[in-house]
C-alpha cells in the first residue's frame, strides 16, 4: 500500500509504491516543473513572447490563487505650480526675500535645490532655488540662488519645477528622512486547463500520416498558450461565481491594465520623430533597463518596418533570445528588442503595442505546469485515452512605470 513517510532532515518519501511522476508531483511538486517547461517553451515561442519571457525569466511559487505583492515606484522628480506667483507670495527673509509658492504636489522637503526649467531672468538665466520650508500640502517656501528674483514674478499655474539635490550645511548631521514605501497590489491566478482525448479504435486506426496522441497534445499545448497569452495580457482580475458548478471562478488580471505609463500616437502618421519620442518616453522617467522588449501589433508592426531611419537605427540582422526572434531598434536612449504578436490583432489592439521590461515581471505559479492521465475507460466513462494539461499561474508588473503602453489615437 502507497504511503508517505517523513525523513530524519524533513524530507519525503514514498513507501509500498514504485515513485512516479504523479506521486512525486504530489511530494515534490516543484522537481519535474523545470524540465515539463523547458519542453513546453519549444513550442512556437514566437506566438506567444508574454508566456515565454514568463517561463524563460523563471516563476516563483505561491500557495493561494489570490497573490498579493508589493511594487514600489521612485520619488517624483518634478511638479509644477499650483497657483500663480504675485507680490504677496514674497517675503523678507534677512537681508533676501523668499517666495511662499504652493505646488501641484508635495514632493519637496527643506534643503533640497530645485530648478524652474521654463523660466529665465532678462539676461537668459535660468532660476534655480533653495528649499527653505516645506509641508505636506504642497506649500513651500524658496530662496532664489541663480536668476533674479523677479523673474519668478508673474510665473503661472502649470510651470514645471524640477527637484535636484540636497544642500547640507557644515554642521548638519541629519537630514529630511526619505523612505521608499511598496504599494500593496493583488492579481489571482487562473486555471488554465486543456484536455486531449483518443479514442481506443482510433488510437489503432492506419492513418496516412504518422498523427498520434503526441501531436494531438502539442496542438493541444499551443492552444493552451495561446488562450494563457490573451489573458496575460488583456484579462480582468476578478472572482466570480458559476452557478452551474456551484465553485468560484479565478480570472488572471492582465499586464495591459496594470500601468497607467501610455504614450498616444496616431498611427496614420507614424515617423521616425515619434519612434524617437517613444524611446525618450520608455528609457527616461524611471530607473528601468536600457534594453526594453516592444511587442507590437500587425499595425504597429507594419508602419514600423516601413520608417525610415536616420536618427535612430533599426537592426538590419535578428537574433535570439528567451526562444524569440527579435529585431532590434537602437536609439540614444536605450534598444527595443522588438516582435510582432497576432494576439494584439485578436483583442483588438492591432495598432498598439506594449513596451516591457523583462527585469521587472515576475510570473507566480500556484500550479505548476501539469499532465495528468485520466483513466476514463476503468471508471466506465468513454473508452479514451484522455490526458489533462493544467497550470494555475498569472503575471504582475513589479515596476509599472518601468513598461510603456503605445495606444493608437487617430
Amino acid at each position: 500500500m502507497e504511503k508517505t513517510v517523513n525523513g530524519f532532515a524533513g524530507g519525503q518519501h514514498i513507501a509500498g509504491a514504485p515513485l512516479t511522476i504523479a506521486n512525486t508531483a504530489s511530494v515534490s511538486p516543484e522537481l519535474l516543473k523545470n524540465s515539463i517547461d523547458e519542453n513546453i517553451v519549444r513550442i512556437r515561442p514566437m506566438s506567444t513572447p508574454i508566456d515565454q519571457l514568463s517561463r524563460c525569466a523563471g516563476a516563483r511559487s505561491c500557495d493561494s490563487m489570490t497573490v498579493e505583492y508589493y511594487s514600489v515606484d521612485t520619488k517624483a522628480t518634478e511638479t509644477t505650480l499650483a497657483v500663480d506667483v504675485t507680490d504677496g507670495n514674497i517675503s523678507d527673509y534677512g537681508n533676501d526675500v523668499v517666495f511662499n509658492i504652493k505646488v501641484k504636489d508635495a514632493i519637496f522637503d527643506p534643503s533640497e535645490t530645485v530648478l524652474f526649467p521654463e523660466l529665465k531672468d532678462p539676461n537668459g538665466a535660468l532660476i534655480t532655488a533653495y528649499v527653505t520650508e516645506s509641508s505636506t500640502d504642497g506649500s513651500i517656501t524658496l530662496l532664489v540662488t541663480s536668476g533674479t528674483s523677479d523673474a519668478l514674478l508673474n510665473a503661472k499655474k502649470g510651470a514645471k519645477i524640477v527637484r535636484m539635490g540636497r544642500a547640507a550645511t557644515e554642521l548638519d548631521v541629519q537630514t529630511a528622512q526619505f523612505q521608499a514605501l511598496p504599494q500593496k497590489k493583488s492579481n489571482t491566478c487562473q486555471i488554465f486547463k486543456m484536455q486531449v482525448e483518443q479514442s481506443t479504435l482510433q488510437k489503432l486506426a492506419g492513418k496516412e500520416v504518422p498523427w498520434g496522441f503526441s501531436d494531438q497534445e502539442e496542438a493541444a499545448v499551443i492552444d493552451m498558450r495561446l488562450g494563457m497569452e490573451k489573458n496575460f495580457l488583456f484579462g480582468t482580475g476578478k472572482k466570480i461565481y458559476d452557478r452551474a458548478k456551484n465553485e468560484d471562478v479565478y480570472l488572471t488580471g492582465g499586464i495591459w491594465g496594470q500601468t497607467d505609463n501610455s504614450f498616444t500616437f496616431n498611427p496614420a502618421t507614424l515617423s521616425e520623430n515619434d519612434l524617437i519620442s517613444i524611446c525618450a518616453r520608455a528609457f527616461t522617467g524611471n530607473n528601468g533597463s536600457k534594453r526594453k522588449i516592444l511587442i507590437a501589433g500587425t499595425g504597429l508592426m507594419e508602419r514600423l518596418s516601413k520608417l525610415q531611419f536616420s536618427r535612430v537605427v533599426y537592426g538590419d540582422q535578428s537574433f535570439v533570445k528567451w526562444g524569440i526572434e527579435f529585431r532590434e531598434i537602437r536609439s540614444n536612449f536605450g534598444s527595443l528588442y522588438v516582435l510582432h504578436s497576432e494576439v494584439f490583432d485578436q483583442c483588438g489592439h492591432a495598432d498598439d503595442g506594449f513596451i516591457i521590461d523583462p527585469d521587472y515581471i515576475t510570473k507566480y505559479v500556484h500550479i505548476p505546469f501539469s499532465v495528468e492521465k485520466l483513466d476514463l475507460r476503468s471508471s466506465g466513462q468513454r473508452n479514451t485515452e484522455a490526458v489533462v494539461l493544467t497550470e494555475a499561474s498569472c503575471l504582475v508588473l513589479r515596476y509599472p512605470n518601468a513598461h510603456l503602453r503605445l495606444i493608437s489615437q487617430a
